[in-house]
């Protein structure tokens, strides 16, 4: 089975970003300063609701983006996952990047996707790829989102597929990008022939163990309502598919048809 791209074939451990380091010790600093203040013998220190503004830049948001879209929501798992928001649409779009990127892989794509009238939760992955997902889903569904579709890349992608198999109410389609059977602790392939809900693939013919990869996800998808595969001309890999705008308005065309 495919475990990853030539380039990134080794399962990363999970991470623990040192932002998310930095923002628990201030956590922690305000505690102690809410405990020394006046106010009587009685006051207890709260738990932060979640999900919580973080105003992480993730390295690639411009102030503005991180003060309105950089958010961090538990999963069940007791996860805090971070993610880039954008949109205020009713039906929501969950992001998921590929094992050599993180969330400002989708940035430029998200605000696009915002402006087209979708809410957009692009997950800054740390490992727990199926419950961060599910997790997104939640968010978008407790914002107010009536349909959720989910979007992935390479490993992203297989997580996206792997998540759609388990959350529920069920997400109303999956797209899937350059994904590998399996990654690590994450199986695709044994997911795929249970889903139910409107598919969409999409590999490189030159990528080529990932276009056949693609070939037979589509193969084994046997009871989705829809079941699209697309092998598109050239090497690119994931996300960067979608530079080609021939290979986007596919893609955009398929959310298209489920979300709206």
């Amino acid at each position: 089975m495919l475990t990853a791209r030539s380039s990134v074939r080794l399962r990363l451990p999970a991470r623990t970003p040192v932002r998310a380091v930095a923002a628990a010790g201030v956590a922690v600093s305000f505690l102690l300063l809410a405990g020394c203040g006046g106010g009587g013998g009685d006051a207890r220190p709260t738990a932060a609701a979640t999900p919580t503004a973080t105003a992480d830049n993730f390295g690639c948001l411009s102030p503005e983006q991180a003060r309105t879209g950089s958010v961090t929501f538990r999963s069940a798992s007791g996860q805090d996952v971070e993610a880039f928001t954008a949109g205020t649409g009713h039906t929501a779009l969950v992001l998921t990047h590929q094992a050599d990127g993180d969330v400002c892989q989708w940035v430029p794509h998200a605000m696009e996707l915002a402006q087209d009238g979708y809410r957009v939760v692009a997950v800054d992955s740390a490992g727990d790829d199926v419950n961060e997902v599910t997790a997104a889903v939640r968010y978008a569904r407790s914002k107010g989102a009536a349909k959720v579709l989910l979007v992935g890349a390479s490993k992203g992608a297989t997580a996206v597929l792997e998540a759609a198999g388990s959350i529920t109410p069920p997400v109303d389609a999956v797209v899937s990008l350059s994904a590998p059977l399996s990654y690590g602790t994450l199986d695709a392939a044994s997911v795929v022939p249970k889903l139910a809900m409107p598919v969409f693939y999409m590999a490189s013919d030159l990528d080529s163990d990932f276009a056949d990869a693609a070939r037979q996800l589509h193969k084994d998808t046997k009871k989705a309502k829809e079941n699209d595969l697309t092998i598109v001309d050239g090497t690119n890999h994931g996300v960067s598919m979608l530079n080609d705008e021939t290979n986007y308005t596919k893609v955009k065309d398929f959310l298209k048809k489920y979300g709206s």
